[in-house]
């Protein structure tokens, strides 16, 4: 069902752009540092409607914008501001709707543009997780080097142990970090039933290649 962008307050607007801004998981107390703090009430919405995955590492909670919290942010760029905002408030969907210009001109995907924001200096870097680490290691395998784009059908074939809905959500994520590119085949002729099947669909677009960087 898709979400009205009348049924979330301007803080809980707010805190969905610092996640895009971020496109990372960010920790409670840095989300208050970046923008308004996320009581529990407006987390809890903003779970329940599936924009915002919250859960807890160590003794924080982490906050990290789910695949729909991000098209409802790409809504959020041709929005009006809403009729009670303040000079700020209408300051910045002016702006909005100056990117939704860009992108919708560009025909860019928010993934293109909006990459990790770097953490800070005391927060460790963390790891791969292993599946990621597993799509990266396949790549590896299968690339004569570095950003030479891969068939995802190869891929997925590469790793049989993997399921389809998984590996799905994992080229998702990586999709958003910086270096990792997800692009359709240009000419659609030479696709298979297999490469159709084995492509992932990022926003309204099936992806059949992608790139990593070194």
């Amino acid at each position: 069902m898709k979400i009205g962008l009348d049924e979330l307050t301007g803080t809980e607007q707010a805190v969905l752009l610092v996640l895009l801004a971020q496109a990372r998981p960010v920790p409670n107390p840095e989300l208050g540092a970046l923008g308004p703090v996320l009581n529990k009430p407006s987390r809890d919405k903003l779970n329940r409607m599936g924009l915002v995955h919250s859960a807890k590492v160590g003794p924080r909670l982490v906050h990290e914008l789910t695949d729909d919290g991000w098209a409802f942010c790409r809504r959020l760029f041709g929005a009006p501001a809403p009729e009670r905002a303040t000079a700020q408030g209408r300051a910045l969907y002016t702006v909005l709707r100056s990117l939704d210009r860009f992108f919708t001109g560009a025909d860019l995907p928010l993934a293109e543009v909006f990459g990790p924001g770097a953490a800070p200096s005391d927060t460790p870097t963390p790891t791969a997780p292993p599946d990621e680490q597993q799509v990266r290691d396949a790549y590896s395998r299968l690339a004569g080097q570095a950003g030479d784009w891969v068939g995802l059908a190869r891929l997925r074939a590469e790793l049989p142990d993997v399921a389809p809905a998984e590996l799905d959500d994992t080229l998702k994520r990586m999709y958003r970090k910086t270096g990792v590119h997800l692009i359709p085949e240009e000419n659609q002729k030479v696709l298979g039933e297999h490469d159709w099947a084995a492509a992932v669909v990022i926003g309204d677009q099936h992806k059949h290649l992608i790139a990593i960087e070194a």
